[in-house]
């Protein structure tokens, strides 16, 4: 071994370890095949006995700069055994040696070695000095260990060595990378001395621990003190961008690359700058900077190809695809499916999945998360779980996937057990786990859960994430609380159009237009663009507060001044809004002309505005059209049917209910929830299963009877023994009277503080004998009582409802 190690040595040497054999007179022969053979004129060609002359004049030279060269290029290389064996042979009292040691098991990613050798050294005695630190500081942060970290920043301070900038530099990034990011910033503040690297250490460490807001303030301050930022600033500053989305801000860190220069032809930071556009939705912006590189690689090809992708391009996606293999030669790799799986249908989804599996790309831990996401945006959720499943390894991201699908497919309870299944597990939730999970708990109806929820994000300083706040304002508005839903829209910083958009269909929802309205001149004031949901919260507002010109007046807006296309769902609005005026000629013709054929949904519109305006004809129009495409509509067979009843058409009220049977539909049954106490209580019509009945049926009765209503059982059997024929009277129990609303409401009343709003959901709408009970309750007990139902929120105060009885 020691033979080979010399003879490695001696080619490092170079001229200077040639120098030590030429006293022997020796001439070079032999063939320049990568070794030199060397022969001596004496006859004595052995190599054993010229690697011992060799090793004897090496032993003698021991501080000779040839061996630290050697030594060094022993350790730059990575070849860790040669270093430590020619360390041996050398003067360990130089700090130099050790410190190439230590640098060399550093750069190699041995961090522990790197950190016992600089043990090692401190106990031979060895002075460490400021060149020590930093590859030791790295090793630390590499193995993870803030104790050991603490511990070199003591031996630091004690040394005197915190005043050096490369030392501060290190403990800075050590620190960021443990996630002690107070830490850093006090290291980084008491620097007498700050350089480029300083900065651009802050800054991408608060982006590493998503904090993009404090990292686009550093990389300001780092402007304001007059440093020039340089590719690595750039990148990292996009890269805060883009977690926070700033727009403005991205266009701004652009023009600092422009002026500076950092742009021209540097491929990185051209690839950073095609992402924050394409990550903001900039697709003509992500196109001119793609078309304008005169150097591109794989992952810039990549780049674009996901920014298709994600913004809805499908075939510009796959026209991309395409082109970088033909055009360019570059055969995809799976970051090339990963970032085009998003634009794929269910069709072509299958087919880049075959083909991952056909190039050996699979198992690839991020490409199956690609695919479970994948299958789960097109509703294959069998798929999905599939895919996860047979996952060999699953990181946090693959379960944030998992949960999103379950998720977007209705099966909110499923996915909070998965969040308890991923809670259990050794995962940290992050804040994407956090984001995908709120719409479960607005789902779930639960305010408890949701405060639960709520109270772990401010704990795990996510408060501050805009997508998370997004999140919280629409599981709060979906729960009943619109007060709470506003104050977490107040705390986004940086307000995008879905915070916008949360918060307008938030008070849209609850009845309160007008307030949806004003919320839009401020959206438009702050210079956040509406999109098509934004325009689809408006209309809503307007069609359930009944405000018919000022609807019009945005449908018209969103095509003639932003050049937003009226979808599906601006017509759907906007047939509630002509349906809401009674005037059914004109919503008829508004169906006529519209450039889509009209859905179920469009149908269901004006079935529901002839239900409010009693016009059985167009009723049955509407209904004809909805069973014709779907027959399981259970909705439209009730309300048909409920019209009938109240036209006393039993004939026809026969004629449905066999209909319904045939096809296996029956009526959901009705119930409502009450939560207190963090405990929610189901209620069914004429519930007697609670423990506190008598009480409630007792509030109930006096309600009933302070408001005038007609009260009795007896009665309500009489009513309607009068209006139909005897098999068609219902139980008792099914009274308007004994409605599962109002028992939820009664429990809440006597369950709750005095003064406190009463909050209860309700699975189906709310019948108007219901909703006249809860509007003179409410001026009654002087409570503020929220109902939920399947289509709005009533806000009961006073005797009014924010619905305006139109719903």
């Amino acid at each position: 071994m020691a033979t080979t190690l010399l003879s490695r040595c001696y080619r490092i040497y170079n001229s200077e370890a040639c120098k030590c054999v030429s006293s022997e007179n020796h001439q070079t022969t032999g063939k320049q095949n990568g070794n030199r053979n060397l022969e001596f004129d004496s006859g004595q060609s052995k190599p054993a006995r010229i690697v011992l002359r060799k090793r004897s004049q090496l032993t003698k030279q021991l501080n000779d700069p040839a061996l630290t060269r050697a030594l060094r290029g022993f350790a730059d290389s990575g070849l860790m055994d040669d270093a430590l064996q020619l360390f041996d042979e050398m003067n360990k009292a130089d700090v130099y040696v050790w410190n190439v040691i230590i640098r060399g098991y550093t750069s190699c990613g041995f961090y522990i070695e790197a950190v016992q050798f600089y043990c090692r050294m401190v106990l031979a005695g060895i002075k460490a000095d400021s060149f020590t630190y930093p590859f030791v500081i790295k090793s630390v942060a590499g193995i993870s260990s803030l104790e050991d970290g603490k511990k070199i920043h003591a031996m630091v301070i004690k040394l005197r060595f915190v005043s050096d900038v490369y030392v501060s530099n290190s403990l800075i990034s050590m620190y960021m990378k443990l996630g002690c990011a107070w830490d850093a910033e006090k290291v980084f503040e008491e620097m007498p001395e700050r350089d480029i690297v300083s900065w651009n250490s802050m800054i991408s460490g608060y982006l590493a621990l998503e904090d993009g807001i404090r990292s686009l303030i550093l990389f300001k301050e780092m402007l304001k003190y007059g440093f020039k930022p340089d590719r690595f600033s750039i990148m990292s500053a996009l890269g805060a961008c883009s977690h926070v989305y700033g727009p403005k801000m991205g266009k701004e860190i652009h023009c600092h690359a422009i002026r500076s220069r950092t742009e021209t032809g540097d491929v990185m930071v051209l690839t950073s700058i095609l992402d924050m556009y394409s990550k903001y939705g900039e697709v003509s912006y992500a196109e001119r900077i793609f078309n304008g590189m005169i150097q591109r690689n794989i992952v810039s090809w990549n780049v674009m190809v996901g920014c298709y992708a994600i913004n809805g391009r499908v075939i510009d996606a796959f026209v991309c695809f395409q082109k970088m293999s033909e055009q360019n030669g570059l055969q995809p790799d799976v970051i090339t499916l990963i970032n085009l799986l998003p634009a794929c249908a269910i069709l072509e989804g299958r087919m880049i999945h075959g083909y991952a599996i056909r190039r050996g790309f699979l198992p690839h831990l991020v490409l199956e998360t690609a695919l479970v996401d994948m299958y789960g945006e097109c509703r294959q959720l069998k798929s999905a779980e599939l895919i996860f499943d047979r996952m060999a390894e699953k990181n946090l991201v693959s379960w944030n996937s998992i949960i999103a699908a379950y998720v977007q497919n209705g099966k909110n309870y499923s996915a909070l057990e998965l969040f308890q299944e991923l809670w259990d597990s050794s995962l940290v939730p992050d804040s994407t786990t956090i984001a995908s999970i709120l719409p479960a708990y607005a789902e779930s109806l639960s305010l408890s859960e949701g405060r639960k929820i709520h109270a772990y994000i401010v704990k795990s300083r996510y408060g501050s994430n805009t997508i998370i706040l997004n999140s919280l304002v629409h599981m709060y508005a979906m729960c009943g609380d619109l007060e709470d839903a506003r104050t977490c829209f107040n705390h986004v910083l940086l307000k995008d159009v879905v915070s916008w958009n949360s918060i307008i269909m938030a008070y849209a929802v609850h009845g309160f237009g007008r307030i949806s309205v004003c919320l839009f001149s401020e959206m438009i004031a702050s210079k956040v663009n509406p999109n098509n949901s934004t325009f689809a919260s408006l209309l809503a507002a307007c069609s359930i507060s009944g405000m018919v010109d000022e609807g019009w007046e945005y449908f018209e807006m969103m095509k003639r001044e932003y050049g937003i296309d009226p979808g599906i769902e601006h017509y759907g609005y906007m047939l509630d809004l002509i349906g809401r005026t009674g005037n059914f000629s004109a919503a008829k013709r508004f169906i006529e002309e519209m450039p889509f054929v009209p859905t179920a949904r469009i149908w269901g519109s004006l079935l529901n505005a002839s239900r409010n305006h009693n016009n059985i004809n167009i009723a049955e129009s509407a209904a004809e059209q909805i069973f014709k495409m779907q027959h399981d509509n259970t909705g439209c067979y009730v309300l048909l049917l409920n019209m009938y009843a109240e036209a006393e058409r039993w004939e026809d009220v026969n004629r449905i209910k066999l209909l319904m049977e045939s096809k296996g539909i029956s009526r959901r049954s009705s119930h409502s929830t009450v939560e207190t106490k963090g405990k929610i209580h189901v209620f069914t019509n004429g519930d007697r299963s609670q423990v506190q009945k008598n009480k409630i049926y007792e509030v109930l009765d006096i309600i009933s009877r302070m408001i005038g209503e007609e009260e009795g059982e007896d009665s309500y059997v009489h009513c309607v023994s009068k209006l139909r024929p005897e098999s068609l009277v219902e139980s008792i129990s099914n009274s308007p009277s004994r409605h599962s609303v109002r028992l939820a409401t009664c429990f809440g009343l006597i369950s709750t503080e005095t003064g406190k709003t009463v909050m209860v959901r309700n699975n189906t709408r709310i019948c108007r004998r219901c909703h006249e009970f809860l509007e003179k309750a409410s001026k009654m007990t002087r409570r503020e009582i929220v109902v939920g139902d399947s289509k709005i929120f009533h806000h009961f105060c006073n005797g009014r409802c924010s619905c305006g009885n139109y719903w």
